[in-house]
C-alpha cells in the first residue's frame, strides 16, 4: 500500500462524525447544519435543461481535453472576469476542464511532484482545505505550513518564510478567497510569492473557487491570472488557477471545474489526466458551458448571500466580535474557549451543527491556529441561518 495512507489525518468530517455520535442536540430543536460548505441555493435552471438536452451524448466516450465550445466559454468567462487581455487566454493552450476542483488540486501535485530524493515539499496555507495535505503525503512529499495570522487578515507571509525554508518547495498551494477565513490576496502579496517562485523554481497553483462570492459588487477579488496580466507575465509561468461551478452556480453535484494557466504546465497536466481517466462526461460539459456563459443566476448567489450575513452578523453582534469576509460565506470568529467544546455546547444546547476551527488546521510549534474559531458556513435559507444566529447568541454569552 501507498505509505502516504498511513500519514493521511482524519478528514474534519470524520472528526465531526465522532464528536456528534457524543453530543445529541436537545429535543424538539430540528437540527441546523452550518457545518459543511455546501451551497444549499438552487442550481440555475439553463443548467438542468443543458444536461438534460444533451442526454444522449452518454452514448459517446469524452475526450480529456474536453469541447472546443466548453473550452472558449471557459476562456471567455475567465478573460471576462479578470481583465485578461483579448486572446492572452488560448482555449487551445492554457485551459483545462476538470472534474471540480477537489479532484484536480488532488492530482496536481501527483503530476507535478518529482520523487527526487531528500523529501521535497509541498507548502500549504494553515488552515486550510485538507486535500492539499493529503495530495502532498499520498505523493510522498513533506507538508510545509505558511501561517495566515489574523493580523495580516488571515493572508500568508511569504516574505516572513525564510529563505531556507523554500529550498526544496516544488509546489505552493493558496487559496484566494481563503478557506475558512474569506481572505483574499493583495497585489503584494502575489509579487512577493511570484518572484520567489522564480528564485526557487516551484509551481504556484491557485484554489479559487470561492471568486464568484465577494460581498461588495465594486470589489471583485483579485486572481492569480489577472495579477499576471497585470504585470506582463503573459505566458503565466509557473502560475494555474483552479475554478468550479460549485460555489458559483450552486451545482457541487455536477463536479465540474477548470484548470487554466501556463500552458506547459497544462499540457503536462493532460498527459497525466489522459492516463488517469479524468474526462468530464458531455452532458455535464454542456451544462457547464451553459452555467459559465450566464451571469445573472451569480449576481442573485451573491445578493443572496449578502442577505444571510447582514442578517446573522446583526444577531450575532451582541454576543461575539465577528466580521464579513471579504468573500465567500463562511464566518471565522474567534472564541473565549477552544472551539471543539463550543461546537459541543452549540449542538447539545442549541441544536447548530458548526465545524471546530481545529479540524481544519495543523499545530504548528505547538499553536493551532483554529483551535478558538469555528467555521460556520452560511448556506441554508436565509430564515434558518436567522434562526440558528438566535440560538447561538445565548450559548456564546455562557461560554
Amino acid at each position: 500500500m501507498n505509505p502516504g495512507l498511513d500519514e493521511l489525518q482524519p478528514y474534519p468530517f470524520e472528526r465531526l462524525a465522532a464528536l456528534r455520535a457524543r453530543v445529541a442536540p436537545p429535543p424538539g430543536r430540528p437540527l441546523i447544519n452550518l457545518s459543511i460548505g455546501e451551497p444549499q441555493h438552487p442550481t440555475p435552471r439553463c443548467v438542468h435543461d443543458a444536461l438534460v438536452a444533451h442526454l444522449d451524448a452518454t452514448a459517446k466516450y469524452p475526450a480529456t481535453r474536453g469541447l472546443p465550445e466548453l473550452r472558449t466559454a471557459i476562456t471567455d468567462w475567465a478573460t471576462r472576469r479578470f481583465e485578461l487581455p483579448a486572446g492572452g487566454l488560448d482555449a487551445e493552450r492554457h485551459v483545462l476542464p476538470v472534474n471540480g476542483t477537489r479532484e484536480a488540486l488532488f492530482a496536481i501535485t501527483q503530476a507535478i511532484y518529482s520523487r527526487r530524493p531528500g523529501k521535497p515539499r509541498v507548502a500549504m496555507p494553515n488552515p486550510f482545505y485538507q486535500i492539499y495535505e493529503g495530495a502532498a503525503l499520498l505523493a510522498g512529499a513533506r507538508p510545509f505550513f505558511l501561517p495566515c495570522p489574523a493580523e495580516r487578515g488571515f493572508r500568508p507571509d511569504f516574505a516572513a518564510v525564510p529563505a531556507s525554508a523554500w529550498q526544496g518547495i516544488e509546489l505552493v498551494y493558496v487559496c484566494s478567497p481563503g478557506n475558512p477565513s474569506g481572505a483574499v490576496l493583495n497585489d503584494d502579496d502575489y509579487a512577493v510569492l511570484i518572484e520567489l517562485a522564480d528564485r526557487h523554481d516551484f509551481v504556484v497553483v491557485a484554489d479559487e473557487c470561492y471568486s464568484e462570492l465577494y460581498l461588495d459588487e465594486s470589489a471583485p477579488p483579485l486572481g492569480l491570472l489577472q495579477w499576471c496580466a497585470r504585470h506582463g507575465r503573459d505566458d503565466y509561468a509557473r502560475c494555474m488557477v483552479m475554478h468550479s461551478l460549485s460555489k458559483r452556480s450552486n451545482a457541487p453535484g455536477l463536479r465540474s471545474g477548470f484548470v487554466a494557466g501556463d500552458a506547459d504546465l497544462i499540457a503536462s497536466f493532460l498527459r497525466y489526466r489522459t492516463y488517469q481517466g479524468g474526462a468530464m462526461s458531455v452532458p455535464v460539459q454542456h451544462a457547464s458551458i451553459a452555467a459559465w456563459r450566464d451571469e445573472a443566476h451569480v449576481r442573485d448567489n451573491r445578493a443572496q448571500y449578502r442577505a444571510k450575513f447582514d442578517a446573522v452578523l446583526a444577531c450575532l453582534a451582541p454576543a461575539i466580535k465577528v466580521s464579513a469576509p471579504a468573500a465567500g460565506f463562511y464566518l471565522w470568529p474567534e472564541l473565549p474557549v477552544d472551539g471543539i467544546s463550543a461546537c459541543e455546547r452549540l449542538l447539545g444546547e442549541a441544536g447548530v451543527l458548526t465545524l471546530p476551527g481545529a479540524f481544519l488546521a495543523r499545530d504548528v510549534d505547538g499553536y493551532n491556529p483554529g483551535a478558538r474559531r469555528l467555521r460556520i458556513a452560511l448556506v441554508a435559507d436565509l430564515d434558518e441561518c436567522v434562526e440558528a444566529a438566535a440560538r447561538i447568541v445565548p450559548v456564546l454569552n455562557n461560554l
